[in-house]
């Protein structure tokens, strides 16, 4: 579940009224504090969740782990699969969420405890973790620009659900505010789910970009009807400024004449105010959002 189908998201700002640009902005306030946002990323958005306790709530992911690691995992394909491997490549994963790490990354990270792994039995492991919907991929965004600049076409890494990286790599609330640099690549994971989902409900998909001179946006929301806005996530106001500089040097090298104008910017952050600055980019704490 989304923060909104969750009712944690106060939903004051619409996706579908960005996109179509009738969004009236005022000094919204984000509901959600940093030390909320990093329970309700380890608690997660499983609906058996939300009538519990704070305490017994966070058990749900740590369940749903040991419950893929020792039973579902063999059931996807009828073929058995070594526990303690399965959890080795779900915590190497976890390590590398949000980035275009490669697979001979995470296999020579499962290696360093695992000699014997091959190629062929990691591709299998990440597969089924693919099918049961455990883990996910965010393709490369590749439109036409104004330039002969290179764009990378990896894939981003992601759970479906960021309470899942917290339980494999076994964290709590306060260790993910304590490590506040993988606190920003758990958030960009937690953030992409609600942007799906809000994104899906618009009829509308989402990818990432990201250059060769590293030039990128965390999110691209791209509608079946061609409009698209991208998004860079970040966890506190002092990357904002560079933040939206990134996103105004995009949407300036983008061929507008063959995919349009982007319909919006925006930097999605865990901060306190949604407000539209005075360049137009949007900036909006995951906390205000709804479909």
């Amino acid at each position: 579940m989304s923060l909104w189908e969750s009712q944690e998201s106060a939903g004051q700002i619409s996706l579908k009224a960005l996109f179509d640009g009738t969004q009236e902005m005022g000094l919204f306030e984000n509901p959600l504090s940093l030390q909320d946002i990093a329970y309700v990323m380890c608690r997660g958005g499983w609906p058996g969740s939300l009538a519990l306790e704070k305490e017994d709530a966070l058990e749900v992911a740590f369940n749903l782990v040991e419950e893929l690691v020792n039973v579902d995992i063999h059931r996807v394909d009828n073929t058995e699969k070594n526990p303690g491997r399965v959890r080795s490549v779900l915590r190497s994963y976890a390590r590398n969420v949000s980035t275009m790490t490669a697979a001979t990354t995470i296999m020579a990270d499962v290696k360093a405890n695992d000699i014997s792994i091959t190629d062929k039995t990691l591709t299998n492991y990440l597969t089924a973790l693919r099918r049961l919907f455990i883990i996910e991929e965010v393709k490369a965004w590749q439109p036409s620009l104004r330039s002969k600049r290179g764009i990378r076409t990896s894939n981003k890494r992601h759970f479906v659900d960021a309470s899942i990286a917290t339980a494999v790599l076994e964290l709590t609330p306060q260790n993910v505010l304590n490590d506040f640099n993988l606190f920003g690549f758990l958030f960009e994971d937690f953030c992409l789910r609600d942007m799906r989902v809000y994104t899906q409900a618009l009829r509308g998909d989402v990818y990432h970009y990201h250059d060769n001179t590293e030039l990128e946006s965390d999110l691209i929301l791209r509608l079946h009807d061609g409009r698209w806005a991208a998004v860079e996530v970040k966890t506190g106001s002092k990357e904002i400024e560079d933040a939206a500089e990134h996103l105004i040097q995009l949407s300036e090298d983008v061929d507008t004449s063959k995919i349009g104008k982007p319909a919006f910017l925006m930097v999605l952050t865990g901060g306190q105010f949604a407000y539209r600055r005075k360049d137009g980019v949007y900036v909006i704490p995951i906390g205000c959002l709804k479909p």
